[in-house]
């Protein structure tokens, strides 16, 4: 027989929980990333420029290239070279001289207006321009984008494509990253079975573990899928016990039932409570500790909402502050499009559908039936709607907070 947990393990609010949970969580590792490997990585050093962006006076228009000083509407000029992209014009520009220059080209040396190519008329190894009494100069000065010792990027951001564009950029090859946490996903239940195979009658097919291991990597996790346990405390602790992980997410036996055996197994490898029960709907179940080696544990409910909810809650900012980045969780405003009563004894987070309303708010519909099981309704929602415990009455248009989910 386990002994109970100290009360206060149990019905936790959400914060509660997710401090908990992330207490001591920090960066695991660093290690170099290819720059063409690196999306979706977390950035373990500081990207500081080792030149200037662009390094040179270029152009910013296809044009001419010649002195202020010598500019006067129609007046003649003489073409007696070009500039194109990393093939500058190798000498200064002379009293009455126009050089062709294309967008991106080095302007030459001397030169310091760029009049654009519409506002030229050629004649010959002549030309004039007509681009009124001040002309634009049409130039992208030297550093401009950024200067030799600039900080690009801080530690602790998601390397996402525009910050890669901006990593190459500054000549890049290589980046140090945080390592990615490891994580064990097992889903337990004798009622499982396969995609692919035939269930009895009795039986369901598992799904909670094949959305985990996606979501887990798509947060910057390495997702390792053992093999589904049943109801069998001995199998469970030797699915668990050999794997080489820094977490371990199970999916069902999290309750209190004769059934639910996933506690007591890890209990025999040395399983400490941190959160035995929170203040959640769906989710209540949710647990978390760590076993006697210091690997983590989080316990997820087998129902596939309530996990795929309890995953952003709480497996998301695990998995963001191991990776050493910064893992609040943001909830954007949205207007109701639909009364709602008054909250329970527990914080609601409701799947829901956004939408925008003519004057530009986002609208969030929640789904008429929220049960735990429902998978077919967390496909079709964008965004988690919360309602904090007690919450009054709300009615239509009024404004609460909701979690938007990654789509894509």
């Amino acid at each position: 027989m386990v002994d109970s947990p100290p009360k206060t393990l149990r019905n936790l609010t959400v914060e509660e929980a997710r401090e908990r949970i992330l207490l001591g969580a920090s960066r695991l590792g660093v290690e170099p990333a290819r720059l063409v490997d690196s999306l979706g990585r977390v950035l373990a050093e500081p990207v500081i420029a080792g030149r200037a962006q662009p390094p040179f006076d270029a152009s910013a228009m296809d044009g001419w290239a010649i002195r202020r000083s010598d500019y006067v509407p129609n007046a003649p000029f003489r073409i007696v070279g070009e500039s194109a992209a990393g093939n500058a014009y190798p000498r200064p520009v002379g009293a009455g001289e126009a050089v062709r220059i294309f967008t991106g080209a080095p302007l030459p040396a001397d030169a310091d207006l760029v009049i654009i190519q519409e506002e030229a008329v050629r004649n010959g190894d002549q030309i004039r321009f007509d681009a009124g009494q001040d002309p634009r100069h049409n130039i992208r000065p030297a550093g401009g984008d950024f200067q030799p010792g600039d900080t690009l990027l801080n530690a602790g951001v998601v390397i996402d494509p525009w910050r890669l564009s901006l990593i190459a950029a500054a000549g890049r090859a290589e980046v140090s990253v945080a390592r990615r946490p490891r994580v064990a996903v097992l889903a337990t239940g004798d009622e499982l079975v396969p995609p692919g195979t035939t269930p009895r009658p009795d039986q369901i097919f598992e799904s909670g573990s094949f959305s985990l291991a996606a979501l887990i990597e798509a947060w910057g996790g390495e997702a390792v899928r053992l093999s589904a346990q049943g109801d069998d405390a001995q199998a469970i602790a030797a699915a668990v016990a050999p794997a080489k992980v820094d977490l371990i997410v199970t999916i069902g036996g999290a309750s209190v039932g004769d059934y639910d055996l996933v506690k007591p197994a890890l209990h025999t490898l040395g399983l400490a409570l941190s959160v035995e029960t929170i203040a959640l709907r769906p989710g209540k179940p949710t647990w978390s500790g760590r076993l006697a080696d210091g690997r983590r544990v989080l316990g997820l409910p087998g129902n596939p909402a309530s996990a795929l909810v309890c995953a952003e809650l709480f497996l998301k900012p695990l998995l963001v502050a191991l990776a050493g980045a910064d893992p609040e969780v943001r909830l954007v405003p949205a207007r109701l499009a639909i009364p709602l009563p008054a909250g329970g004894p527990r914080e609601h987070w409701m799947r829901a559908s956004l939408s925008t309303d003519p004057e530009g708010r986002t609208i969030a519909t929640p789904f008429p039936d929220q049960d735990s099981s429902l998978v077919s309704v967390f496909a079709r929602a964008d965004a988690l709607l919360r309602r904090a415990i007690g919450a009054p009455a709300a009615a239509t248009g009024d404004l609460i907070e909701v979690l938007p989910l990654r789509r894509g």
